[in-house]
């Protein structure tokens, strides 16, 4: 479990193809705090570190990871937002992420607002996966809070600290996102539709 609030920036410094899966090693200042076997989320994404060499570390991502998520567009250098799991017993800042990414949507337009960012992307709303003005999202592994979904689209607002301190001060129109929406929004959404489905049955 994650909460959306990124640690720091890791670096990609290797990828590396092996049969549908792809070896990341990652360069990052957390990394002599990493063990073998945890978790960690990059872009939005939970991974397991799999080897450590002094301040790199390596995750794999399997075919499945790779069809939902952006990761197979990553570039030798690019960097990742990066989050452990969250320690039980501390505060939830952001909201409560998985870091199973439910697939990907599109930076459609960039708004620099004196001192803040507007984000608005283009994704494929579904029953369940759905956005509510005010509700929580998560992008590249960011907590944040929705702005003004309609049909496909909705915005975001960013702070002058999200923005240095996460990969949103790299992100270009086109570029694509990895979204994971709020698990207790999904939840809700899969009781009502069995409710629905057993409804319809017994009439």
């Amino acid at each position: 479990m994650f909460t959306g609030i990124i640690e720091t920036l890791g670096t990609v410094t290797n990828i590396v193809k092996e049969g549908t899966n792809i070896h990341f090693t990652i360069s990052s200042s957390i990394t002599e705090e990493l063990k073998i076997d945890q978790s960690v989320a990059h872009n939005g994404v939970c991974l397991t570190v799999v080897s450590i060499d002094n301040n790199e570390y390596v995750v794999t991502a399997i075919e499945e990871t790779l069809i939902k998520t952006n990761l197979g567009e990553l570039k030798h250098q690019q960097q990742v937002n990066l989050e452990r799991a969250m320690v039980s017993g501390a505060r939830l800042d952001g909201h409560m992420v998985q870091g199973h990414v439910d697939g990907t949507g599109q930076c459609i337009e960039i708004k620099e607002m004196d001192g803040s960012w507007y984000y608005t992307f283009k994704y494929q709303p579904t029953e369940e996966h759905i956005l509510v003005n005010k509700g929580s999202v998560c992008i590249n592994g960011v907590s944040l809070t929705v702005v003004d979904p309609v049909d496909d689209k909705f915005s975001v607002a960013i702070i002058p600290f999200t923005h240095e301190h996460t990969t949103f001060k790299y992100l270009k129109v086109g570029d694509n996102i990895n979204l994971e929406f709020d698990i207790i929004g999904k939840y809700i959404s899969k009781y009502i539709k069995a409710y629905q489905n057993r409804i319809t049955k017994s009439i």
